[in-house]
């Protein structure tokens, strides 16, 4: 039997997430994630609460099931879409890495984000920043991402923001 999730194996995960998103390789980030994952970003539901239910009430990003992330990053690599032409470049600070809970099979992850953001095309810097909440399972000696839930603090969004940039 495998020992529990550490905070070390924790950081590793979520830091190599954001570089590979980062450096836009994003076959490798993909494999990161579970063929079910659940990726939502909520809407705000007042100033202080944010959506419960993705099936039933507003979000600002929900995909389900790694096919739907996939075609995600089809649109935003295969050059078709405007608004992805070209890629911003993205940095992510991930911190604050905090297991909540944690067993040989599964673990609940707490952390911060920074991501900032350089449109090319509009010479424009935004920042992005929030809490990253991850249920993260056990998979053939690898720990994959299940569901990645994005709360995003300052969601007045200037522009279109999309998977790569929170």
């Amino acid at each position: 039997m495998s020992a529990p999730m550490t905070r070390a194996e924790a950081e590793e995960l979520l830091y190599r997430e954001a570089l590979l998103i980062d450096t836009q390789r994003f076959a490798e980030w993909l494999a990161l994630f579970t063929p079910d994952v659940e990726f939502w970003m909520p809407a705000w539901r007042d100033e202080n609460s944010t959506t419960d239910d993705p099936d039933r009430e507003l979000s600002l990003i929900y995909y389900k099931g790694r096919r739907n992330l996939e075609d995600r990053v089809m649109r935003l690599t295969s050059g078709l879409s405007i608004a992805s032409s070209p890629l911003p470049r993205v940095v992510h600070q991930v911190t604050n890495v905090l297991v909540l809970d944690a067993d040989a099979e599964a673990a609940s992850i707490s952390a911060a984000f920074t991501c900032h953001r350089f449109d090319v095309r509009m010479n424009r810097s935004d920042c992005f920043f929030g809490r990253y909440e991850y249920r993260l399972v056990e998979h053939g000696g690898a720990w994959l991402i299940a569901r990645k839930k994005i709360t995003l603090l300052n969601d007045t969004i200037p522009t279109v923001v999309d998977i790569n940039a929170i």
